[in-house]
């Protein structure tokens, strides 16, 4: 798929460095595997920083396929992601549940009908892309066509495509390589 054409996209040198100085903290964190970890990188951080997530934004909407027709953002970081990329592409956005809620509409897509659209899933941070393959899944038994995801950072191991065995290409602004380099340089 191609990029929507949007005025050319400048790329942010210092954007993973001011993600990483903001939101790799130190100390004892127990992951949810139960793992424990000296290091904890808090996307919240850089989600709740209106400056930096206009960067971030900028930079994702040069990943935007052609034919996206609404922005999914996954609960809950994938939320305000998406409100601002839809802000900023005028594409309209739906909020996609971790499970459908047990009262009112029973959604799990909040907004317009995903039948028959194309649906470009927008998410925070993608290690193993479980959430993403879980959205997608929902979203296509719905009648949606999803086969892309958008997301801030890949934490995925270098020369892995999490998603492939699931039909999407995984787009990304920043690697955990260019994280780690930032920190480096």
């Amino acid at each position: 798929m191609e990029t929507q054409p949007t005025e050319a996209i400048r790329p942010d040198p210092t954007l993973a460095h001011d993600i990483d100085a903001l939101c790799r903290l130190t100390g004892e964190f127990t992951l949810r595997s139960g793992q424990v970890a000296a290091e904890y990188f808090d996307k919240y951080l850089f989600e709740a920083d209106p400056a930096l997530l206009a960067r971030v934004v900028e930079q994702l909407r040069g990943l935007v396929p052609t034919g996206t027709e609404l922005l999914g953002g996954l609960e809950l970081g994938g939320i305000p992601i998406a409100t601002m990329l839809s802000a900023r592409t005028r594409l309209p956005a739906v909020f996609v549940r971790k499970k459908a809620k047990e009262y009112g509409t029973r959604k799990l897509a909040e907004g317009p009908d995903v039948a028959g659209r194309r649906v470009t899933l927008v998410e925070d941070v993608i290690t193993t892309g479980g959430a993403v393959r879980d959205a997608a899944t929902a979203l296509r038994a719905a009648g949606a066509v999803v086969d892309v995801v958008i997301c801030v950072i890949d934490r995925s191991p270098p020369d892995v495509e999490p998603l492939a065995d699931a039909g999407i290409e995984v787009r990304s602004v920043l690697t955990r390589a260019d994280l780690d380099a930032a920190r480096a340089g």
